[in-house]
Parts: structure tokens; sequence; C-alpha cells
């Protein structure tokens, strides 16, 4: 049997409130008892039983992690950061795959039936309301990678993904291509939608430069280079502003596999600057999203809201900047 609460208090000498207390957060005991009790508790391997103590302090320590696309392979890096970081506070991350769940309310549920103090939606593509959906249950949320708004009713921390549609439109005029083409992700989700219009908001001022789109059925590699098949059945743009590295390298794939080049005769810019990017054999010319900076951030939001819940809402913005590779011709 592992030694017990009962165990350590004998061993040190001490009460059992006194051993629950040293193990409390915020609870008044004395140093040289803490120094006893710990003491007693090294010698005999005890720790702490944290479901125990969470009906002591009310708390669980419980962050929901949600999101919605484990095809994507930057979510790797997304879990690994979010997972450590929340570790490193003391919080404890309880993953939920929702790629299949459409109404909040569900999520929702299931989220409290774990008692999660908090939650974070990691999601570019579900709307604004399914992150509320927590806020309105009574439960701290902030929505990473989400939609920005100038007022948002949720805390929202990432990109302006407006101006990256903007930014990959300028790229692409930069060097010189008159053809060119938006190949984006679902076209229900918000980055794709806000992605394309900064693309097309910033292409409309070039009437010389003729422009076209189309979206994959996911932000997935087999989506990307699905949709690239069919693009190279007509004849393909001059180069593509995929909206995302997975689509960018499921397009490579498939150009490569027509017996084209790139960016010889295709170009390709992505977004995300996940670390398959600077491979090597994909060498992909990309928009980097500080995605670092974003989770950071993110765990910073949610510890100070499990002291503060009636936190007002704030949107954080990162900026992004392009990370120049080998899959667009240079600028002349």
């Amino acid at each position: 049997m592992p030694p017990t609460l009962k165990d350590v208090a004998e061993r040190a000498g001490v009460s059992r409130a006194a051993v629950s207390r040293t193990f409390t957060d915020g609870a008044s005991v004395s140093l040289k008892m803490r120094k006893k009790v710990e003491k007693a508790a090294d010698e005999l391997g005890y720790s702490p039983n944290a479901l125990a103590s969470s009906l002591t302090t009310g708390r669980t320590k419980l962050i929901g992690l949600v999101s919605n696309n484990f095809h994507n392979p930057i979510f790797l890096e997304v879990f690994d950061l979010f997972t450590r970081g929340l570790q490193d506070r003391g919080l404890r991350p309880l993953l939920v795959n929702l790629s299949d769940e459409t109404d909040p309310a569900n999520s929702v549920r299931m989220l409290r039936q774990y008692s999660v103090d908090a939650v974070v939606v990691a999601s570019s593509t579900l709307p604004p309301g399914f992150a509320k959906a927590f806020r309105d249950a009574g439960v701290p949320v902030v929505h990473s990678f989400g939609r920005y708004a100038s007022s948002p009713e949720v805390h929202v921390v990432g990109i302006d993904n407006v101006e990256c549609g903007r930014m990959a439109a300028r790229e692409l005029i930069r060097r010189g291509y008159h053809d060119v083409a938006f190949l984006g992700g679902p076209e229900s989700a918000t980055s794709t939608q806000d992605r394309f219009r900064g693309f097309m908001e910033e292409l409309a001022q070039h009437p010389d430069i003729s422009v076209r789109h189309t979206f994959a059925e996911a932000y997935s590699f087999n989506a990307g280079r699905k949709e690239m098949l069919a693009r190279l059945q007509d004849k393909p743009a001059q180069a593509y502003f995929c909206g995302d590295d997975v689509l960018s390298i499921g397009a490579l794939s498939a150009i490569s596999d027509s017996d084209l080049k790139v960016p010889d005769d295709i170009g390709l810019i992505g977004l995300n600057d996940m670390e398959m990017a600077g491979w090597e054999n994909i060498d992909l010319t990309t928009i980097h999203q500080p995605i670092k900076q974003i989770i950071a951030s993110s765990i910073e939001l949610i510890v100070s809201m499990l002291d503060t819940p009636e936190r007002y809402p704030e949107a954080r913005l990162f900026p992004c900047r392009v990370v120049e590779r080998g899959t667009l011709r240079p600028v002349n």
C-alpha cells in the first residue's frame, strides 16, 4: 500500500490536519512545521492525492485543452507547448478531441463532468460562439488561435488572419506573378474566411492580376494534395497561397507527382511555419505564426482568470512575418 496522510502524520509526530495544510496551496503553516512534514513525506515517498485535495480546495487544477483538428501536424507542437506550459504552472491539462463535434453544449457538458477549472479552445476554425458557450456556463475560457474581434466576448489570443491574407498577396505581387490563386482550408472555417478576405482585398487593388480561389475539405495533407491534383487537370495558376503549411505540403506533393517543379512551374506560399516547412525536401516559403508567444500568453490569461474569473475579455494579437525559403521565385 502507498503511504497515506496518516503515515506522514505519525512519522512527523504532527496531526493529520497539519499534514493536510502543508500540502494545500495558500494554507497557513509554520516553516518549522512545513520542513518536518516534508521530511517525513520524502522519507516515506508520499505524494498528496490530487483528487482528494480538490475536495478540500474546491479546485481540480484541471484545464480542458480542446481542439478539433488532430490531423494537422502543427497541433503536435501546440499540444506539446500547452501541456508543458500548464504543468510548469502546477496545472493539469485534460486533452479533448472535438473533431466531430458541432454542438458546443455537448462539449460544455462533458468538460463540466470533469470539473475543469478553466478551458482553452485551441482552434483557428471554430466560431467565436463555441468558446462563448463555456463562458456562458461559468467556465473561464481562452480561445487560442481564435478569430480576432475588437470587442471580444471571451479572451482571444492569436493573429490577424485578414492581414496574413494581405501579406501573402503582397508577396506574390512583389515577385511578379500575374495569375494567382487562393487554396484554402474548409470554407466554413473562420481562419479560411479571414485569410481569403485579406487575400482578395489586396488583389482587388491590382486589376491587372488574374485571381481565382478554391477550398480544400480540411486542413490536412491529403486534402491539399487532392485539391491541387484537381487544379492541375486544368490550367493551374502561376502561384498559390495555400492558407496553411500542411495544405501547401500536400499541394507540393501533387505538383511533384505531376512532373512539374516548384517554384519553376508553380509557386507556393503557406502559413504557420511549422517545423516540417523547413525540412530540406520541403523548403516551404511561408508566413510565420508566433505559436510559442500565443500559447504563453494564453496560459498567462488562464492563470490570471483562476484568481479573477470576471476579468474583462481582451484580444491579444501577435505579428506575423514572411519566412523566405524555396517555393516562390525570387524578387526581381
